[in-house]
C-alpha cells in the first residue's frame, strides 16, 4: 500500500516533499491505495486507543464476573482459544454473549448519537429523544403484547419500529427542506406519541406479557444468548463502514445548507442517508438489550470534550458508548447483593445529570429557549 502524505495548510518542507507536515493538532494523508484521504488529528487517535483498552479491561472484568469468579489472566486466555476447557466454556457458552451484547450495543449507540447531533448541531439530539428508540420499542412491545411478529423476530419488530418513527419525523419536518432544529423538535413530540402507545399496550396486555415487556423496555442485558447477538453483529458489520464514510459528508454540513450544497454536497439525501444508518444502529441495538437509556446522548458528548473535536467523532464515541454499558452492567450486577439489576437503570442514573447539564449551558449559551 502506498501512502502519499500531503502538507498540512500553513507548514511546507521543500527539502522533502512528501513528508508529514504537521501542526499542533493534525496531520494530513493521502493513500493512493485505496484511493482515501484525510487528516489524523494525535490527541484523537491517543484517546481512541485509550478508551479501547479501558473497553477491554471492562469487557474482561464483566466476564470474569458471576457465580464462579475467574481471574483476568485466565478470562483473557479463554477469549483466545486457551486455557482449561471448564473455564472456556464458562467464559464462552455462559458470560460471552452478555459482555458481547453491552459492547456492541454500546458502539451501537454511541455511533448513531454522533451522527444525530453532528447532522442537527444540537447536543440534545439522541435516539432517545427523538422519537427512535420509542419507535422501536412500541414495536417490539406490540409484538409481545399482542402476541405476534409476523415471522420478523425482535430484530424485525424493533427495525421497523424505528424506520416507521423515522419516517414520520422526517416527513413532518419537511417544509421546502428540512434542518436539525424541526427534527429534533418533532423528533420530541413523536416520542411522546410512542411512549404513549407503549403505556397503553402494556395497561392492556395480560400481566405475564406487561412483565416480560418491562423488563425489556428497562434495557437489560440478562439473559443474552448468541441467537440474540448474531443480527447485532451482522448489522454493525453493514452500519458502522456506512457511517465512517459519511463523516466527511457530514462535516460540510456544518458549513450551512447553502455552502454544502456549493461544495457538491446534497443536503438531503445525506440526512436521509444518515436517519438511515442512526435508525439501523438504534434498531439492532435495542432489539438486542432494549432501550438503554442515555447512551447515545451522554457518549458522543464525553467523545467529544476527551477529543477536544468541534463535533462528536463518530469512533470515540462508539468505544465511550462500549464503556459506559460495560462499567453500568457490571454496577448492576454488584449495587445490591444478589440482585442483578437492568442495566438501563444505571445508565438513566448515570445520563440523566448530563442532560441536565446539556440543558443548562444551552440556556446559558442563550441557545435553551
Amino acid at each position: 500500500m502506498k501512502t502519499d502524505l500531503v502538507p498540512v495548510p500553513g507548514r511546507t518542507d521543500a527539502a522533502d516533499p512528501v513528508r508529514p507536515r504537521r501542526s499542533a493538532r493534525r496531520v494530513a494523508f493521502r493513500l493512493s491505495v485505496p484511493p482515501v484521504s484525510g487528516v489524523l488529528r494525535p490527541r484523537t487517535a491517543v484517546v481512541c486507543l485509550a478508551l479501547a483498552a479501558l473497553t477491554f479491561l471492562a469487557f474482561c472484568v464483566v466476564v470474569s464476573v458471576g457465580d464462579i469468579a475467574l481471574p483476568l489472566g485466565d478470562v483473557v486466555t479463554a477469549l483466545f482459544g486457551g486455557g482449561d476447557p471448564g473455564t472456556a466454556l464458562i467464559v464462552h457458552e455462559l458470560r460471552l454473549p452478555r459482555a458481547l451484547a453491552g459492547l456492541l450495543v454500546g458502539i451501537a449507540f454511541g455511533v448513531s448519537g454522533a451522527l444525530l447531533q453532528t447532522m442537527t448541531l444540537n447536543p440534545l439530539a439522541s435516539p432517545d429523544l427523538m422519537g427512535i428508540t420509542q419507535g422501536a420499542g412500541t414495536a417490539v412491545v406490540a409484538g409481545i403484547v399482542l402476541g405476534w411478529d409476523a415471522g420478523l423476530g425482535t430484530q424485525g419488530l424493533g427495525l421497523l419500529g424505528a424506520l416507521g418513527a423515522a419516517a414520520l419525523v422526517y416527513v413532518l419536518a419537511w417544509k421546502r427542506g428540512t434542518t436539525g432544529y424541526r427534527i429534533v423538535l418533532v423528533g420530541v413530540g413523536i416520542a411522546w406519541i410512542c411512549t404513549s402507545c407503549t403505556d397503553y399496550l402494556m395497561a392492556t396486555g395480560q400481566r405475564f406479557q406487561a412483565q416480560a415487556a418491562l423488563g425489556w423496555l428497562v434495557g437489560n442485558l440478562n439473559g443474552r444468548t448468541w441467537e440474540q447477538i448474531t443480527p447485532l453483529v451482522a448489522a454493525l458489520a453493514v452500519l458502522l463502514p456506512a457511517a465512517l464514510l459519511l463523516g466527511h459528508r457530514l462535516r460540510t454540513l456544518q458549513l450551512g445548507d447553502d455552502v454544502a450544497r456549493g461544495l457538491g454536497t446534497r443536503v438531503q439525501t445525506v440526512r436521509v442517508a444518515v436517519l438511515l444508518v442512526s435508525v439501523g444502529l438504534v434498531a439492532f441495538g435495542t432489539a438486542t438489550a432494549g432501550p438503554v437509556a442515555f447512551v447515545a446522548l451522554a457518549a458522543p458528548q464525553v467523545a467529544q470534550r476527551l477529543t477536544g473535536t468541534a463535533v462528536p467523532p463518530p469512533v470515540a464515541a462508539g468505544l465511550t458508548g462500549a464503556l459506559m454499558v460495560l462499567v453500568s452492567d457490571l454496577i448492576a450486577r454488584k449495587l445490591v447483593p444478589d440482585t442483578e439489576l437492568p442495566v438501563g437503570v444505571v445508565t438513566g442514573v448515570l445520563g440523566a445529570p448530563v442532560l441536565l447539564w446539556l440543558l443548562v449551558r444551552a440556556n446559558r449559551a442563550g441557545s435553551g429557549g
